[in-house]
């Protein structure tokens, strides 16, 4: 397959060299310094997944103190997706900075939170009357989307997924599902969270997404009832879990049984959101138009928001003053947002987005027919994964991290995740050029070959 250059003019912030550059090892001794001050003045439970402190990153690139710069395959989890230091974000930040910081939405507003409320009521899936409420953080917004839907049918009841992963609350760490490092510890955890086997291709014995959302229905209405389900939360593309794709027709066979038992159905986008899978939003590509949408992440370039939007008739439900909070649409974080998603409009990122998934499933493709190492490539758009195993066809998580480890120190921001620790995630920012992308890929293919 031939690639063609479809990267993006990389501008504004620092005037990065989009290149990877080691001066010193990874980490360097700057580095390392700070990794010293971090083990005295910050808790434990703060890990790093790799040590090099920031000095400047935009584009493809990271630079750190010791003036390495590293190619960027994590976007800080999927949430740089227009790129670090983005020109329409830079700007409005500043204007915004220099106007005022805060006044609490709920004490005095402004316009940019009501702005960014109508951008998300437009931008998500379906033509029903919409309204949207703003918060600080993905698990936040999750939070509130159960009190949300627990309201408005009057039902308490929630189901979540195998392999899911919705925050680090109470409540959110309930519906995660992996163990450590994120529950481990911290129960008892909220009551009446339910979870369900979800459609897993390479591990759930073939079943079609029908047989699979008729085995996970079953399940619901034999051991909660729908009398009793407030909602239904899902990822439409798993993020922590592994990056699991639903087999075709999964989403909206469980999308129309909520529909027709007056259960909300809810879609956790955190991850998948703005432009990442090359729509707008994932849901779309499944054919499903959820009650409640959850997104953060990507919404703000870098800010912390985040939002739930939904039925107009269901954000509605809560009384005067049962939605809210100190920080929730921080006026910095709303004009990022509007800023950001300018972005992904007019430089139509989603496109972008679908460039790079082309290049990472050629270039993945290629790797896995010829390691069996790698049992499968999956996702949408510049989010994919691939899942490494054994010669048993078991995960293999020693591999995962040898093959991370290396990658590091080859200069490349690279995550992992997956409930058995076997899994690679590649989440570009949308504004990497092509050619750090492949070179990035290739340094994962000679990590692999000699691990």
């Amino acid at each position: 397959m031939t690639i063609l250059d479809s990267s993006p003019t990389v501008t504004g912030g620092p005037a990065l060299p989009q290149e990877r550059r080691l001066v010193t090892a990874i980490p360097g001794p700057e580095s390392r310094k700070r990794a010293e001050r971090k083990a005295q003045a910050v808790a434990a439970g703060v890990g790093t997944t790799l040590p090099v402190y920031t000095v400047a990153a935009g584009g493809g690139v990271i630079v750190d103190v010791d003036g390495n710069s590293l190619i960027d395959f994590g976007s800080g989890i999927a949430v740089t997706g227009v790129g670090n230091s983005a020109p329409r974000v830079v700007e409005a930040v500043t204007a915004q900075v220099a106007a005022f910081t805060h006044t609490c939405f709920t004490i005095a507003p402004y316009d940019s939170y009501v702005d960014v409320a109508e951008a998300l009521n437009r931008l998500t899936p379906g033509d029903h009357a919409k309204r949207s409420a703003l918060f600080n953080s993905g698990a936040e917004a999750v939070e509130n989307a159960v009190k949300i839907a627990r309201h408005y049918t009057g039902k308490q009841a929630v189901v979540a997924f195998d392999h899911a992963y919705h925050g680090r609350t109470n409540l959110t760490m309930g519906l995660t599902a992996k163990n450590q490092p994120y529950k481990n510890g911290f129960g008892p955890f909220a009551p009446e969270i339910y979870r369900a086997p979800l459609s897993y291709p390479l591990r759930d014995g073939g079943l079609s997404g029908a047989e699979a959302a008729k085995r996970s229905i079953t399940m619901i209405e034999k051991q909660i009832g729908a009398a009793n389900l407030a909602a239904i939360i899902i990822e439409p593309i798993q993020g922590e879990g592994g990056f699991i794709v639903p087999a075709d027709g999964f989403l909206p066979a469980l999308a129309d049984w909520a529909a027709a038992n007056d259960v909300v159905f809810i879609a956790d986008e955190v991850q998948t959101g703005f432009a990442r899978t090359g729509t707008m939003f994932a849901s779309e590509q499944f054919g499903i138009v959820p009650d409640l949408i959850v997104t953060a992440k990507g919404i703000a370039g870098g800010l912390p928001l985040s939002a739930v939007t939904g039925r107009a008739e269901i954000m509605d439900a809560p009384q005067l003053g049962g939605l809210g909070g100190t920080y929730g649409g921080n006026p910095l974080a709303c004009v990022a947002a509007l800023a950001a998603i300018e972005t992904y409009e007019t430089e139509d990122l989603a496109a972008r987005a679908r460039a790079i998934g082309a290049i990472l499933f050629d270039k993945l493709g290629a790797l896995r027919d010829a390691d069996p190492r790698v049992a499968e490539v999956r996702g949408l758009g510049a989010m994919v994964a691939i899942e490494l195993v054994d010669e048993n066809g078991e995960p293999d998580a020693a591999l995962t991290s040898k093959v991370a480890a290396a990658v590091h120190a080859a200069g490349v921001v690279l995550l992992t995740c997956g409930t058995y620790g076997n899994v690679i995630r590649f989440l570009p920012p949308l504004s990497i050029p092509d050619h750090l992308l492949v070179e990035g890929l290739d340094v994962v293919t000679e990590a692999l070959v000699n691990a």
